[in-house]
């Protein structure tokens, strides 16, 4: 049988906490091969082994195939842009250089994945969570014409926060009921401040209730998500309006959501909501693209799961793992959720956009 090719592959901020995650999960994988791995030029020039000795805070060995790669600048457009077809994008610099740079590997003709936060608000750039809105990408094709690009996109996720409740609720939204207010605590893991983050003299012990910039995004993104495409640029929802509280917590890895919903019009039972999240079979897990989780939504039955390090590496660490659905005294209805923040909220969270982007035609 012969064996297929394997779409070439680029990583910026390789030698990032997403960036290797990124390598880790890329390894074995059947569309994609990383031929290229790019930084900062205070990493450049040096075997990917050397750049991340002593920072690799992977489960795992540096995979071999990528061990030996030397690390390019990052900002060498031109030269990684002829290693690879695609890239995905874990840079860590100031916002509107990462906006220049990722626009430059579009302006290439080089489709780019990003997990940075810099073209989430860009007008006619998607923030897909392939289980919620997969027809966003439908915008590429105007995203193209208006910068002049042939080939070249950028397609973004979003927050690492966002997976552990917005996905649930799409799922209760397509069995036909409308969310229409949220009120979400977060509880989010110590890796999503990445290497070396959180000093451990404040995050032992201790529970942070402070994340630069994350209320707004979780309040904001998911607008986003919900909204539609008009006249080649997003329009965001206006529902559901969203208030959130976003704390810092002694977990490694693992975004919880503690979320509360009131619902427009027709109000939903219980069994309803466990029966929509049970049935949800959205596009990635029809496709059966390798990194989608086989049940988008996992409900736990336990009155005390989820639980981090319980359940966070469930379904290749893709799932969304659900419990505690109870009533809400304020609003209709309360539920726990649970994301791993660095794969499902970040590297595995890019590499499933780019197999829904690819199985769509896209590249």
């Amino acid at each position: 049988m012969r064996k297929l090719k394997k779409t070439s592959v680029g990583i910026l901020g390789a030698t990032g906490m997403v960036g290797q995650n990124y390598v880790r999960l890329l390894e074995n994988h059947p569309w994609f091969e990383v031929r290229a791995v790019a930084a900062s030029p205070q990493s450049a020039g040096k075997p990917y082994s050397e750049a991340v000795a002593g920072k690799w805070q992977m489960p795992c060995e540096v995979p071999k195939e990528v061990q030996g790669l030397v690390v390019e600048d990052a900002s060498n457009v031109k030269k990684i842009s002829e290693q690879c077809e695609l890239v995905f994008s874990a840079l860590e610099m100031d916002k509107q250089q990462i906006k220049d740079l990722e626009s430059s590997y579009a302006a290439q003709d080089i489709p780019l994945f990003s997990n940075a936060s810099a073209h989430r608000s860009t007008e006619d750039v998607p923030v897909i969570i392939p289980e919620v809105n997969p027809q966003h990408l439908e915008i590429i094709p105007e995203q193209q014409k208006h910068y002049g690009w042939k080939k070249g996109f950028i397609v973004v996720k979003p927050n690492c926060s966002l997976q552990s409740y917005i996905t649930p609720v799409a799922a209760i939204q397509a069995a036909g009921f409308e969310v229409e207010q949220i009120i979400v605590t977060t509880l989010q893991a110590s890796s999503g401040a990445g290497y070396p983050g959180v000093p451990s003299m404040d995050l032992v012990d201790n529970v942070i209730p402070f994340i630069s910039g994350e209320e707004e995004k979780t309040e904001l993104e998911p607008l986003k998500i919900f909204g539609k495409i008009q006249s080649g640029k997003f329009v965001p929802a206006l529902k559901p309006l969203i208030s959130a509280h976003c704390n810092r917590v002694p977990v490694v890895d693992g975004h919880m959501a503690c979320t509360s919903l009131q619902f427009a019009g027709k109000k939903p039972g219980i069994e309803e909501i466990l029966q929509a999240w049970k049935d949800f079979k959205p596009e990635p897990q029809r496709l059966k693209l390798p990194f989608a989780p086989e049940r988008a939504v996992i409900y736990k039955t336990e009155e005390n799961r989820p639980q981090p390090r319980k359940d966070r590496d469930l379904d290749k660490a893709m799932a969304v793992t659900v419990g505690r659905l109870r009533p809400c005294r304020v609003f209709d209805y309360r539920f726990v959720g649970l994301s791993h923040n660095t794969v499902r909220g970040a590297a595995g969270g890019g590499i499933l956009n780019a197999e829904l982007a690819k199985a769509k035609g896209y590249f």
